[in-house]
């Protein structure tokens, strides 16, 4: 249904934007409490398994956020097809999605087995925790296909503007994955590996789920379930776009913490309380780019330009809104992060002075976390992973000369400020409004 692109129905924007937005952040802020909850239960653990739970969170969290555009790409092309009228087709699309998930899911289980003591010897881990490092490693690598999974199913259902559902799948597993991590864990005794198979298993009943939902849709709209190698490789290319682009977001931020590393202890500990606090905030503006990646590829795909440009429009107000609000909260609470963080001495100092980066930055990234969902919603993958490559060459003269920590906070925010220019002048103009089922 094309979106009306009249000023007066900029409420009706917002109730859409808001119905699909509010929902995203849930299942987003679920997703780390994964993680959270096994850090809580194998700290009951004599030392050092809450370090191997680290190094290993770390290598699997890098694989499978290099293949969240399994989620990304799935959500635009079921929602344009949706908007074109073509159920049966987004559905068909939403399950080339799944079968790539899949497959993808699979070679990295394989691959990644026996390379599990070379990852985790890269993240600088030796002796027992690098045993127990391997051991969480290896049967983590075990639910691969699920998580993978899990991320094009709700792109699927995002496609289909449902983010309700995704919310409701993202706590259960939360809740079911701390259940049994006590459980194996505490209860069974089978200590960090229990941590593992909780969350493997707590993973897979999410997939199956996801699975249940979209092979029902699917048979409802007379999609085929088998894989169609065309769309299969279709998705693919789609994806490697995303992935180049997901990868240079990487690059920046390890970057980042490496260079934070080297100044010292009290320079690392407080840029990770500050990156902590920058990444609960993204959670935010990332569901109103989900909302943005639904809306958009629906629009599009109905051939509504107008309503898509108003859609943006104020989406982009959102996106400012929340970060001036969100600049305001971090100055408001700076006096009392530190102790809440137990930051002291020179970590608290330096804590104290590059909360000020982090606040001010809030407003520019509201408007490009919204534009990066518009043209991921648009199919507009090629530039944004263009894109991608230049504002991280932008950002690394500047990363390499930064002396102090609020020098490296500055350099993140030329990254930020040369997304905003490179995401701004894409969606001032009109190659990416491409109309149709498809964004080619």
């Amino acid at each position: 249904m094309p979106l009306t692109s009249g000023t007066g129905h900029g409420r009706a924007h917002d109730r859409e934007i808001l119905r699909l937005a509010i929902p995203a952040f849930g299942a987003l802020v679920a997703e780390p409490l994964f993680l959270l909850t096994d850090s809580v239960i194998v700290g009951h653990l004599p030392d050092p398994a809450l370090g191997a739970l680290g190094v290993a969170s770390a290598a699997l969290s890098a694989l499978v956020g290099l293949c969240v555009f399994l989620a990304y790409a799935t959500t635009a092309a079921v929602a344009r097809r949706l908007g074109a009228g073509d159920v049966r087709q987004a559905m068909r699309q939403g399950m080339d999605g799944l079968w790539l998930a899949a497959i993808i899911g699979l070679a990295v289980s394989v691959a990644c087995w026996p390379l599990a003591p070379f990852i985790v010897h890269l993240f600088g881990a030796t002796g027992q925790l690098a045993t127990q490092a391997v051991t969480y490693l290896r049967i983590s690598l075990l639910g691969t296909p699920a998580m993978l999974l899990v991320l094009a199913g709700t792109g699927v259902l995002r496609g289909l503007q449902d983010t309700r559902t995704p919310l409701a799948v993202s706590v259960a597993s939360f809740v079911l994955n701390g259940l049994l991590n006590v459980w194996f864990v505490l209860g069974l005794g089978w200590g960090i590996a229990g941590s593992a198979w909780g969350t493997v298993v707590a993973q897979s009943l999410a997939a199956a789920t996801y699975l249940a939902l979209v092979v029902r849709t699917a048979r409802a709209h007379g999609a085929s379930l088998l894989p169609d190698l065309a769309g299969v490789r279709a998705a693919g290319a789609a994806g490697f776009a995303l992935v180049v682009r997901t990868a240079c977001l990487q690059a920046v931020l390890l970057v980042a913490t490496s260079i934070a590393t080297r100044m010292g202890d009290d320079q690392i500990g407080a840029h990770t309380i500050a990156a902590r606090i920058w990444t609960f905030l993204a959670f935010a503006l990332d569901a109103i780019a989900i909302a943005g990646q639904a809306i958009t590829g629906r629009a599009l795909g109905a051939g509504d330009t107008s309503g898509t440009r108003a859609a943006t429009r104020r989406m982009v107000m959102w996106g400012v809104g929340c970060g001036v609000v969100f600049c305001a909260a971090v100055l408001l609470a700076r006096p009392l992060v530190p102790a809440l963080f137990d930051a002291q001495g020179e970590a608290a100092t330096e804590l104290l002075a590059v909360l000020w980066p982090v606040a001010l930055l809030q407003p520019i990234a509201g408007v490009v976390f919204v534009l990066d969902g518009v043209l991921i919603g648009a199919g507009d993958q090629r530039y944004l992973a263009w894109a991608g490559l230049w504002t991280t060459l932008a950002y690394l003269p500047f990363a390499a000369v930064a002396g102090t920590l609020v020098a490296l906070w500055i350099a993140l925010g030329v990254w930020m400020a040369a997304r905003l220019v490179t995401l701004a002048l894409r969606a001032y103009g009109t190659t990416w409004m491409v109309t149709g089922g498809t964004a080619a």
